[in-house]
């Protein structure tokens, strides 16, 4: 499905994806199939086993000035955990007219409106986003990723750095991570376990779905953050749009950063929220060990949501980083 709209010179085309999680998955003319390279923290990739990816759902914003033409690279954005692309919406339009840079907002597996399957690992993750790159016969991008999406763009520039322009790391390291992850699994069930009745408006339903995971959710944010992907079903039912069940089995294999013994020789920008503890001073040095061309910037007054709660600040240190990369000096 594809659905293109313009916004004052910015045409927005939404690429949703129906398939079997099951079916092959051919982009182009070529099948996409890489070999994954080893156990990871998780069970659901054994040693030899290959890695299939998915094509992911995507918005691209682009131009539609007929005269315009861009030579620089496009960017790439995935979200983090139970997000989607529609998170990214404004920052996306607003990265496109700063930049007048190509923008490609994804949908992960099992995220938003790409297909479900049992595997959700970063090294899956990789794969779908270099499938994507094949598919739309894309060279090289720069890649931004917030959260679990940071994590992942990570690895795409350790694997396949010549494929990353540059990379920005919205809130999220490859060393440790924040205590607060431990509560995801109880967020889990607690969505899993909401019921709602048949046949009601779908503000009803999420007020009623609200309702039940206030009991296990106190932040109301959270809450809304998460009754973002309550969509509606066939038959005047509701469902959860992220694929729970693999979200769950996965969650050790999205928790933890995979084992890595290369760095990633390109600019790299780490931006955290000053009132987030996922990415801590201390480990900057640890992390320029995989990459050395690492630059740290905090937001003020930001949380681990950094888009949401400082949306013109994020955008205004991603322009200057995309546009001025010349500024950026790699640690000795």
């Amino acid at each position: 499905m594809i659905k293109k709209v313009v916004f004052s010179n910015i045409a927005v085309k939404f690429v949703g994806v129906k398939t079997s999680p099951q079916v092959t998955r051919l982009m182009g003319s070529n099948e996409q199939s890489a070999k994954s390279p080893g156990p990871g923290s998780g069970d659901s990739i054994k040693i030899g086993d290959s890695i299939q990816p998915v094509k992911m759902a995507y918005t691209s914003y682009e131009s539609t000035k007929p005269s315009f033409t861009s030579a620089d690279w496009p960017v790439i954005i995935m979200h983090g955990l139970l997000g989607s692309k529609a998170n990214w919406n404004a920052m996306s339009k607003m990265l496109h007219s700063k930049t007048d840079r190509k923008i490609f907002a994804v949908d992960a597996r099992n995220h938003g409106d790409s297909p479900h399957t049992p595997e959700l690992t970063y090294y899956h993750l990789v794969e779908d986003l270099r499938a994507l790159m094949n598919d739309l016969a894309i060279k090289r991008a720069t890649f931004i990723g917030h959260s679990m999406g940071g994590r992942a763009v990570m690895l795409m520039g350790l694997r396949y750095p010549e494929l990353v322009e540059k990379l920005i790391v919205v809130d999220i390291s490859p060393i440790t991570a924040s205590a607060s992850l431990s509560t995801m699994p109880k967020y889990f069930e607690a969505m899993k376990s909401v019921k709602l009745s048949e046949n009601i408006s779908l503000s009803k339903a999420r007020k009623m779905a609200d309702e039940q995971l206030a009991k296990y959710v106190s932040d109301a944010g959270t809450r809304q953050f998460f009754l973002t992907n309550l969509v509606e079903a066939e038959g005047g039912q509701y469902k959860w749009r992220i694929n729970l069940d693999s979200i769950t089995r996965n969650f050790n294999n999205i928790a933890t950063f995979p084992p890595v013994g290369t760095s990633c020789p390109v600019p790299t920008l780490f931006v955290s929220g000053a009132n987030s503890d996922y990415v801590r001073s201390e480990d900057h040095q640890e992390i320029r060990r995989f990459f050395p061309a690492a630059k740290f910037e905090s937001i003020s007054d930001a949380g681990h949501w950094v888009h949401a709660d400082k949306p013109n600040e994020l955008l205004a240190i991603m322009k200057d980083f995309i546009q001025h990369i010349e500024k950026i000096e790699a640690a000795n």
